[in-house]
């Protein structure tokens, strides 16, 4: 559609979708973009909207993860609880700078008195995911409890007390049996109860395509157990195994758990380590936090801090934050 002039009326621009733009634009031309509803130019390079960001609404999806939390220690041990997610989309002003925190992982606990620590929270323009909680230790009377978060610990073995999840960014831990310990909360699902003789499978995390691709994130801890045969696992997105006993003549010795995966916000395993050997007896660590931003790349500034990684999917950049910084719309 040519550019219609009336002297009562103003100018009609053509008219497009991103979809439809012309295939080979001359430098200047300009048009309406019914996609972005914004007048744009094609500056010799790419399309470009006339009016300056600073007074253009920036329509931004956001994914915030926090850090998982960490597993419990010593034998039987709860798996440490996801970290929260959190999932939207938010309106950006151009010239703004947004800060963004990443949630550092919750370490697992070091000794028997000590549960798992809760992982740090993620926050992006005021949506704080919280950390992941930590998993319960046995302590032999009394056996500590999973710690609330994100997503809750879960319990050690001979516990009902698991960690109470977050409305909306995750589930409670399990609950723990007589020598199997509760597997942490994930995103998707509570964590698996522990048995009389294998702890509990971490929840299951939520997938989220922000990227481009499927991708599972906060999953919880497995829960370490006493006499199984074999580990737990941790919840699709990120979560740590917990530590497996042996049966028979070696009951109790087992393997070491395993951490949540970096920049997942899964929780970490819970251990078994009957015997006093390091790093049997420690619960395993939880996984570092995220923060990904998914902007139309017309509106994309460009403008960021702490080296986060862009890629683009589509019409839109992804902005990945593996660990703080900042974006300026």
């Amino acid at each position: 559609m040519p550019v219609i002039i009336s002297g009562t009326n103003g100018i009609t621009n053509a008219t497009w979708t991103t979809a439809t733009r012309p295939s080979a634009p001359s430098t200047g031309q300009q048009g309406y973009n019914t996609t972005t509803n914004l007048v744009e130019y094609y500056n010799g390079t790419s399309w470009q909207p006339v009016a300056p960001l600073s007074a253009i609404p920036i329509t931004a999806t956001y994914l915030v993860v926090a850090g998982g939390g960490g597993g419990g220690a010593r034998y039987m041990a709860g798996g440490g609880g996801a970290g929260g997610l959190l999932t939207g989309t938010t309106t950006l002003i151009g010239g703004t700078a947004y800060t963004v925190t990443v949630g550092a992982a919750g370490a697992g606990g070091a000794s028997e008195a000590l549960a798992g620590s809760n992982g740090g929270n993620s926050v992006f323009s005021g949506f704080t995911a919280i950390g992941g909680g930590g998993g319960g230790s046995w302590n032999n009377s009394p056996a500590l409890n999973g710690v609330s978060g994100g997503s809750g610990g879960g319990a050690s073995g001979y516990s009902s007390t698991v960690g109470a999840g977050t409305s909306g960014q995750g589930n409670a831990g399990g609950s723990g049996a007589l020598y199997g310990a509760g597997g942490g909360g994930g995103a998707g699902a509570v964590g698996s109860v522990g048995t009389a003789s294998d702890g509990g499978n971490g929840g299951v995390g939520l997938s989220n395509s922000i990227t481009g691709s499927a991708v599972f994130y906060a999953g919880g801890g497995g829960g370490g157990d006493y006499t199984g045969t074999g580990a737990s696992s941790g919840g699709n997105g990120g979560g740590g195994n917990g530590a497996a006993g042996s049966p028979g003549a070696t009951i109790g010795v087992g393997g070491v758990p395993t951490a949540g995966t970096a920049n997942t916000g899964g929780g970490g395993g819970g251990a078994n380590g009957y015997l006093n050997t390091t790093p049997a007896i420690q619960g395993a660590s939880g996984g570092s936090g995220v923060v990904i931003l998914s902007i139309p790349t017309l509106l994309y500034s460009g403008t960021t801090t702490g080296s986060p990684t862009i890629t683009t999917s589509g019409s839109n950049t992804i902005i990945k934050f593996n660990s703080s910084g900042s974006y300026t719309a």
